[in-house]
């Protein structure tokens, strides 16, 4: 089921036409506020256009940010992690004193500060939900390299005389990647939900451009009288972001197993 809607979700993103021919940006304001019906499936907002339509349309660029997120976490917690585990020593200390302020300072938080000083837009959104992940990754590489650097594989490629850099390209990265890999994926759900509550307090696409929290946001005055203009997405944030964790769980099972 995690499988189905996360594949479901991605097709949003890639073909959002196929699944919605209304228009997100204009509606018509004769139909304003109209609840969940056949015609309108997540209702219509105070402008009359379509919330379904607006939701699929704005998986894109939720689903973009998560993304670009998730890549500069694993990119530059990955480095950060693998240096700190191979090299050792001062250069260890000092890297993982560095994510110990990270970790310190609530992920959210975090990226409000991170955001506040880059300013608004998705991918600013995105850069700053992604420094925020990067810590976890740090942690979760460095464990691993100190664990695959004191393999018997590694010890007898040292002495067979290979370069420090082949080392580290051909047996510790690749033996040391599957647990990162699986908490990228664990990660994207708790991403996605971020990125989504940085965008519902304004910080992501400029309207009419739709995203998931900026929906939420635009229906929280109408909680009284349009319940599905909030509820409807929000609860489709809320999927996403369970589904995902139930996927990156099963992955992370399945890597422990293979080992």
């Amino acid at each position: 089921m995690a499988l189905l809607v996360v594949t479901v979700v991605v097709a949003w993103a890639l073909v959002p036409t196929a699944f919605t021919s209304a228009d997100p940006i204009t509606g018509v304001p004769a139909d304003n506020l109209l609840p969940p019906s056949a015609a309108h499936w997540f209702g219509t907002d105070h402008l009359g256009r379509d919330l379904f339509a607006r939701t699929v349309h704005g998986t894109g660029l939720s689903l973009q940010a998560a993304a670009v997120a998730i890549v500069i976490a694993l990119g530059a917690g990955s480095l950060l992690g693998l240096v700190a585990g191979f090299v050792g020593g001062r250069v260890d200390d000092v890297l993982m004193r560095l994510t110990d302020v990270l970790l310190a300072i609530p992920g959210l938080l975090l990226s409000l500060a991170v955001v506040t000083v880059l300013g608004f837009g998705t991918l600013k959104v995105a850069i700053a939900v992604g420094v925020a992940s990067v810590a976890t990754f740090a942690r979760v590489m460095r464990a691993e390299v100190l664990r695959v650097r004191s393999a018997t594989y590694v010890e007898a490629a040292r002495l067979a005389g290979a370069r420090r850099g082949s080392v580290v390209v051909r047996h510790v990265v690749p033996n040391a990647a599957g647990p990162v890999l699986a908490l990228a994926t664990i990660e994207l759900g708790t991403v996605v939900l971020a990125v989504s509550a940085l965008s519902f307090l304004g910080f992501g696409a400029i309207p009419p451009t739709p995203e998931w929290g900026s929906l939420v946001a635009e229906g929280r005055n109408y909680l009284a009288t349009a319940w599905w203009y909030s509820t409807l997405p929000g609860l489709v944030v809320a999927v996403v972001v369970l589904s995902a964790g139930r996927l990156g769980r099963a992955f992370e099972r399945g890597g422990r197993t293979a080992r």
